[in-house]
């Protein structure tokens, strides 16, 4: 028997090589044994409505109306009492009223010390008159007060000072008034972005999920296109074998299904990204399966959606309105001036008139009432006692007035001004704009439902075209050239009418939303898109100017109670 010396170097390398594959199969293998994800089924109501929860834009126009609520806020404190309270410690390490306690230091002159007349001298052995005389001349003199400079602060080594201030603007000469009108236009312009970037964020998902919803049709169109060339090299090759058809035939059959292979391809492709799209507008995994289930050919029952969502305020919950599918078709608002952008140009003009009236406030005297109570503590160790204090409280007004401001008060009226012509001016820009821009959207409406109706008649005329072509190809009347244009002609009607019915969902959804949305600068040309500003470009400029006034107002409170300044009068420690 003869042994091979490198078998079993031969059944190592194997063993080696198996158990690497079982090492990296493995994981494959658990993968593949893991359930997959259940598909969920998305209607375009719950897109819609779970877009409006996850949307990031929806938080920021949220947070828009909540900074707004603040500025509101602000602007109405300054109609109310403003009341401050405050604490202070501070220990003297060294002061110079030190000398007063020791008296200025020690006597180490030799001269002698004149005698007080109250206290006469007596002496060296006084006899009982002498003493009864000093005692009469020293009980004539009356006897000084004892001052304690440590009730009032001198000296104190720890000082304690609490204090209550408080001040009422009387007459600011409109500034109030205008900050209170710039702070509530823009809080209503905050909440009409915020149904408008809803309404935006609506249409968006409606786009999307009928593009996916058409990706669904065209692939399928794709897919029945496919089989029916498969179909048509089955048929050509029987044919061919029997010799009813020429080796031309044959390979025109084959051509024309390699060709439609990379179709369907694409059209795959298409309908991943267009998934893709939708899910990242609702913030679902990318992963996720999804079955749509809102058909795009029934227009009713889309409108009915989006007016469900189109109705909703800033505040109210977004799955409050269910769809009823028995409901009237609502009536789309196409009114001008109730546009979104009419109705935030207007609030800008709103904004401006506010900030002309403040500026203009600078040139009149304002009045406030001002008042300060102290309580201070002067105690020997850190600790205080409450009821050994001084008390100061003081009572006044104060009247300021702008006598020269070289030139800033009529630069900032000026500015105001200017600012208020160009939101004038907006405002009509803004309305001309979305009259025109409500004219194209039923323009494309109308122009949509015709091309859906017209399609429709069409794709069911291709369809039995070429279900006749088919027979005639199959008993031999017609040629393989026909049966080619047949299939063409009713993929091109299969797929217009697809593409009719998502355009027409789309519309229709625009229109719906017609009166939330912004302006459509696609479709209105490049000369409405330089002519119409950014609205967060628009609501930061407000934002600095509000600071702004803020700011002025503050210096003004400042000015007529300075900071520093004890209304009590009371001493410096």
């Amino acid at each position: 028997m003869i042994v091979n010396p490198t078998r079993p170097a031969r059944i190592s390398a194997r063993a080696r090589a198996l158990g690497l594959l079982l090492a990296v199969s493995a994981p494959m293998l658990a993968a593949a044994q893991q359930p997959a994800p259940a598909t969920r089924a998305l209607s375009l109501d719950d897109a819609i409505r779970l877009a409006a929860r996850e949307s990031e834009v929806l938080q920021i126009a949220r947070a828009g109306i909540s900074r707004a609520a603040g500025q509101v806020h602000i602007a109405r404190s300054q109609y109310l009492p403003q009341l401050g309270g405050n604490l202070t410690y501070s220990r003297a390490l060294k002061s110079q009223f030190e000398a007063l306690a020791s008296g200025g230091g020690p006597d180490t002159s030799t001269v002698p010390k004149p005698q007080s007349l109250c206290t006469p001298p007596l002496p060296a052995n006084p006899t009982p008159a002498d003493r009864a005389a000093a005692l009469a001349q020293a009980t004539t003199c009356a006897t000084p007060a004892s001052l304690d400079f440590s009730r009032v602060g001198f000296g104190a080594r720890n000082s304690w000072n609490f204090g209550i201030s408080a001040s009422q603007t009387v007459f600011s000469g409109g500034r109030v008034r205008g900050q209170n009108i710039t702070a509530a236009a823009g809080r209503r312009s905050a909440e009409v972005e915020f149904t408008s970037q809803r309404a935006q964020l609506a249409l968006d998902v409606t786009q999307a999920y009928f593009d996916a919803v058409l990706a669904d049709r065209l692939v399928a169109l794709a897919d029945t296109t496919l089989a029916q060339t498969e179909e048509l090299l089955r048929q050509t090759s029987v044919a061919r074998r029997v010799g009813n058809q020429s080796e031309f035939e044959l390979l025109r059959a084959t051509v024309t299904r390699d060709n439609q292979r990379p179709i369907n391809i694409a059209r795959r492709g298409e309908r991943d990204i267009a998934y893709l799209r939708l899910k990242q507008l609702l913030n679902l995994p990318l992963d996720a399966p999804l079955a749509l289930t809102t058909p795009i050919d029934e227009p009713g029952t889309i409108t009915r959606i989006i007016a469900a969502n189109a109705s909703t305020a800033p505040g109210a919950p977004f799955d409050a309105k269910p769809v009823d599918p028995e409901a009237p078709l609502p009536l789309p608002d196409t009114t001008t001036t109730d546009r979104a952008p009419v109705r935030q140009s207007l609030e800008a003009v709103h904004v401006q008139e506010g900030q002309l009236r403040v500026a203009r406030a600078d040139r009149l005297p304002s009045l406030a009432l001002t008042s300060g109570y102290q309580r201070l503590f002067f105690p020997q160790s850190f600790l205080l006692s409450l009821n050994q204090f001084s008390e100061n409280w003081s009572v006044g007004g104060q009247l300021t007035v702008s006598l020269f401001s070289g030139g800033r008060v009529s630069g900032n009226i000026e500015a105001a001004r200017a600012n208020l012509d160009e939101a004038r001016a907006r405002l009509q820009q803004a309305t001309e704009l979305a009259a025109l821009d409500t004219r194209v959207a039923l323009n494309q409406l109308q122009q949509a439902e015709a091309a859906f109706a017209a399609s429709r008649g069409t794709a069911q005329q291709a369809a039995r075209a070429y279900s006749i072509d088919e027979i005639r190809y199959r008993e031999g009347i017609s040629t393989q050239t026909d049966l080619n244009q047949s299939r063409l002609l009713l993929q091109q009607a299969t797929a217009n009418q697809a593409q009719s019915a998502r355009d027409l969902a789309v519309a229709r959804a625009r229109v719906a939303l017609l009166r939330d949305l912004p302006l459509n600068t696609q479709a209105l040309g490049a000369a409405a898109a330089r002519a119409t500003p950014d609205q967060q470009q628009q609501q930061q400029q407000q934002q600095q100017q509000q600071q702004q006034q803020q700011q002025q107002g503050s210096l003004t409170s400042t000015a007529a109670n300075p900071a520093g300044a004890s209304p009590s009068g009371s001493f410096p420690q």
